[in-house]
């Protein structure tokens, strides 16, 4: 398979691309640092630069059988525009200049978070930053007391949902999307949700176990990116280790 793969330079992108590389499969990274290694071709692309997604969009080289969109920065103080203009804007424009260069019949899986999972409750939220001028980043961020967490959370949901709305857009190119939405994965940015949510990230990691680790995630997007997983359209899948599901036992009294 011939793979397009944003923020392949570290943590879950490079596992992911590392992976693809062991099964034989043709790696085109997309990151704003050159990966160390496991990619076939980097294309330098800075998902906060509207130019920049441009000529990298111009510059690859399809037909894509897969295309990852795993590039994003964690929820980082002093960030709050720039999480919104790399998680959201960035990966949609990028995303949507690379439709013509997919194949027939190929996948596209989209990196969200368990911290997106909250989408239903916020969903106007989410329709009106998907709505929004991306030059306007800065207003809308003003005009709802975004911070940086916030930023991070909206972000992920409109992922989540955008994947969603999409799916039948898709099927009538002959292409499937899905997102995958890990939790408290061990990678170098794992501080930084340790220090966004606080004490919950070392609850929950204790009661799961352990943090994810990277190579797990990319399991389960190679899964979605393979032809095993076909008739899979449209859906955010949950890599948390039991987390969710012993949140949601704790809110409905299922255990006492």
């Amino acid at each position: 398979m011939k793979v397009a793969l944003t923020g392949g330079a570290t943590g879950i992108g490079a596992e992911v691309a590392k992976k693809l590389q062991e099964q034989g499969h043709h790696v085109t990274a997309f990151d704003i640092t050159e990966p160390p290694a496991h990619v076939d071709h980097w294309i330098k692309t800075d998902l906060n630069d509207p130019v920049s997604v441009t000529a990298a969009v111009a510059a690859a080289e399809g037909p894509f059988d897969v295309l990852i969109n795993n590039a994003g920065l964690p929820p980082r103080e002093g960030l709050t525009e720039v999480i919104l203009r790399v998680n959201f804007f960035g990966f949609r424009d990028f995303l949507t200049g690379m439709l013509d260069k997919m194949a027939e019949g190929a996948a596209i899986v989209n990196v969200a978070s368990r911290a997106g999972a909250f989408w239903r409750d916020n969903l106007e939220e989410v329709k009106a930053l998907m709505a929004s001028d991306p030059s306007d980043v800065a207003s809308f961020i003003e005009d709802r007391n975004i911070d940086h967490v916030r930023a991070y959370n909206l972000s992920k949901e409109a992922v989540i949902v955008f994947t969603m709305a999409q799916t039948e857009s898709m099927i009538g190119r002959g292409l499937r999307m899905n997102s995958v939405s890990p939790a408290a994965v061990s990678t170098g940015i794992l501080d930084d949700f340790t220090a966004a949510f606080g004490p919950k990230v070392a609850k929950n990691i204790a009661r799961a176990g352990r943090p994810g680790m990277p190579e797990e995630i990319a399991d389960v997007i190679l899964y979605l990116a393979s032809p095993q997983s076909a008739w899979i359209k449209g859906q955010d899948i949950v890599i948390d280790g039991g987390m969710g599901a012993m949140g949601l036992s704790d809110a409905m009294v299922l255990n006492d």
